[in-house]
């Protein structure tokens, strides 16, 4: 011990016991994993590893498909968020490998002189599925809270009258049997300018840059207004929105079709075991001389 200014012996710290040795030696462990956790996050994903991933949640989603139709579920699927968030690219992820018959996209056009005459969500009514079937929104009725709000092509009162409407509307859409999901993505300002301008210097892509998406680009806290307003009138206990980060393309496809299928619950059905039958024989069927029109070979 040692004296101090008060003539009384201070007392030496104990040493730390082994459990608050451990205790710190766990701590700084879950932080290196979590530093590790956070890097693996940022680090984009190779295309082998996500070929691999895909590849086993495209079966899923093929079991997912022969369960729909064999039990007759609803599922109705809309995508939501900014130009450029990667919508188009998660929805082609889900649909690659199952049946289109089953698995049905919708993506509308602007409305018609009539169809702007009618009640705001009604043409997108038909379009719900039916026993059997699992129907995509490419896009949605969500379109009035979004562009249509910021592009000025609604008044505020109707963009009002909408969210308040729209939950009595999906609440009626879920208790008629029909599983509603709602998917959010959201992509960084950064990125979406990257994506965008790769638009027009891509030949293949050029097809996907509107005169709309420049007039929005410029809008972008406007959409982010129209989104908290959306999110906070419509993201309800009975039909939420689930967001997702969208500025690695490949992991947000990923984890959109991981949730997914937590979200419908299905099983594998028995199929019997499936064996080619023999052909025929050829008998006196002779190979045709007909001049067919080949197409040439590249490469």
């Amino acid at each position: 011990m040692k004296a101090t200014k008060t003539g009384k012996r201070a007392k030496t710290p104990k040493p730390p016991t082994r459990k608050a040795q451990l205790k710190g030696v766990d701590s700084a462990a879950r932080s290196r994993r979590d530093a590790k956790a956070s890097a693996d996050a940022r680090e984009p994903m190779s295309g082998k590893d996500y070929d691999k991933a895909l590849k086993k949640l495209h079966v899923e989603l093929v079991k997912l498909q022969q369960w729909v139709v064999g039990k007759g579920l609803k599922v109705c699927i809309l995508f939501e968020g900014r130009d450029g968030a990667g919508k188009g690219g998660t929805i082609k992820a889900i649909t690659e490998r199952v049946s289109p018959r089953v698995f049905r996209v919708v993506a509308l056009p602007a409305p018609t002189e009539r169809e702007k005459s009618q009640m705001y969500v009604q043409r997108y009514l038909p379009h719900l599925p039916a026993a059997g079937e699992v129907v995509i929104f490419d896009r949605s009725w969500y379109n009035r809270a979004g562009v249509e709000r910021v592009m000025g092509f609604c008044t505020p009162e109707q963009v009002d009258v909408f969210l308040k409407m729209v939950p009595a509307v999906e609440r009626a859409i879920v208790d008629s049997g029909v599983i509603l999901l709602k998917y959010w993505l959201e992509v960084s300002p950064e990125e979406q300018t990257r994506r965008l301008k790769s638009r027009f210097e891509d030949g293949r892509k050029i097809w996907k840059l509107t005169p709309m998406d420049l007039r929005s680009y410029s809008r972008w806290y406007d959409y982010s207004r129209a989104r908290d307003d959306m999110f906070a009138a419509t993201d309800t206990v009975q039909v939420p929105w689930f967001v997702a980060m969208s500025d690695d393309k490949k992991k947000v496809r990923l984890n959109i079709i991981s949730h997914l299928l937590k979200q419908v619950p299905y099983q594998e059905l028995k199929r019997e075991k499936i064996k080619l039958p023999a052909r025929q024989e050829r008998g006196d069927y002779r190979e045709s001389n007909h001049p067919f029109k080949v197409i040439p070979e590249i490469g």
